[in-house]
């Protein structure tokens, strides 16, 4: 993650990397249950409130629209929810570091 914030990758305002950055980690720590990773492809496996399909759901929104490179996708429920996240292969290494970051933070 802190290799997207810093490729030219990024549109995102300098100034409010740090904050989508703190909202990811939040996010991972609080309802990442698992982490896989299949080729060039990440899946986040979570769980939650009522809110979180709602909140995984902005702030991929978000994401996308600086690093349109990104692809999400969401499946389930709060209970039971799936984040997947896959790249084109030059953004691999952003990918790899987003998926490790998520693996290190979450419970």
């Amino acid at each position: 993650m802190d290799d997207l914030m810093t490729t030219g990758a990024c549109t995102l305002p300098t100034t409010e990397r740090p904050l989508r950055l703190a909202e990811f980690d939040a996010l991972f720590t609080e309802a990442v249950r698992s982490v896989h990773t299949d080729g060039g492809r990440v899946r986040m496996h979570m769980t939650g409130d009522d809110a979180l399909r709602e909140r995984v759901r902005d702030l991929a929104d978000r994401e996308s629209a600086c690093c349109s490179f990104f692809t999400f996708a969401i499946q389930g429920s709060a209970s039971d929810l799936t984040l997947e996240i896959t790249v084109p292969p030059e953004h691999m290494d952003i990918l790899t570091a987003l998926a490790e970051r998520a693996a290190r933070l979450s419970v």
